[in-house]
């Protein structure tokens, strides 16, 4: 089935990346009407995760937000054969870059990046950004993917602006070296990434398993940390980028608070837009002993 899948998956992409933005926008928004017939397992998570957040919402308030949420989440993948596929011009029709900071400074640097729906347009728009500037190629993270079609090609689509694509897990001394050098160094840590150099701390009230990296690679480093946060314009349109000033007095010894602050942050920015997170990860894989699962 996959010999027949795939390709055909791949020509629809091609087919996003070349008709007009208002109806990818509109296949995004179709999609996304079927996919919870075929994914109930994902809309079992969407449902947990928001209740367990937003427990002062009604079922009828909770069921809006996870409608939305599929909605974006479906315009968002029919966006990426834009991204993935289409030209730089076509790219900067919907996304554009705000940088509060001077991207080509060389200061040690870190940006810290989180999963809203536009997650994927921010970060290659960036790269498009930084080879504008002529600044070096920007570096992040990403995992593996088990499609053996699809990994190497979607690692290639991403780096076609300059990018480096490194596995999440294997390559820490590199990113440290790149961020001293003041290289563009993103990561995303707001997923469970396993019980490993993380500890609970509270994300929208909840004990959340989060990865410590942000503020011990910084330290290490002598960088400074920078947050991104891709959100959808107002009117639909498209999606703004903003790179956002430096933490103030962060990291600090503390890698636990410095973690607990990281996610008070990204509350903040997702609070006034709560269907735009990724609320289909399963951000509370681990729980605290003695805790039940969440799912």
């Amino acid at each position: 089935m996959k010999k027949f899948f795939n390709p055909l998956a791949h020509a629809f992409l091609w087919l996003l990346a070349v008709i007009p933005y208002s109806w990818v926008v509109r296949i995004g928004y179709g999609i996304a009407a079927i996919a919870p017939k075929f994914s109930k397992s994902r809309v079992k998570i969407i449902n947990a995760n928001l209740k367990a957040c937003f427990p002062h919402l009604s079922q009828m308030e909770r069921d809006a937000l996870a409608k939305q949420n599929w909605r974006l989440m479906g315009r968002s993948f029919a966006e990426r054969g834009r991204l993935w596929l289409g030209s730089e011009k076509s790219i900067n029709e919907f996304v554009t870059v705000y940088p509060q900071v001077d991207m080509n400074d060389g200061k040690p640097r870190i940006y810290v990046s989180m999963h809203l729906m536009g997650i994927e347009a921010g970060l290659i728009a960036i790269t498009m950004h930084l080879k504008k500037i002529k600044a070096a190629p920007g570096i992040t993270l990403y995992v593996f993917m088990k499609n053996d079609y699809f990994e190497p090609r979607i690692k290639k689509w991403r780096e076609r602006f300059g990018a480096k694509m490194l596995l999440r897990e294997h390559h820490g001394r590199e990113l440290l070296r790149e961020a001293r050098k003041g290289t563009f160094v993103c990561l995303s840590p707001d997923m469970d990434l396993g019980r490993k150099d993380s500890e609970f701390v509270p994300f929208f009230g909840v004990s959340t398993n989060t990865v410590l990296s942000v503020s011990k690679m910084a330290r290490v480093a002598g960088a400074e940390v920078c947050p991104i946060f891709t959100v959808l314009r107002e009117d639909g349109s498209g999606y703004d980028c903003h790179v956002g000033k430096p933490w103030v007095d962060f990291p600090t010894d503390d890698a636990v608070a410095d973690t607990a602050r990281m996610n008070q942050a990204f509350e903040d920015v997702i609070k006034p837009r709560i269907a735009e997170y990724y609320w289909v990860h399963k951000r509370f894989k681990n729980r605290p002993e003695g805790e039940a699962s969440i799912y």
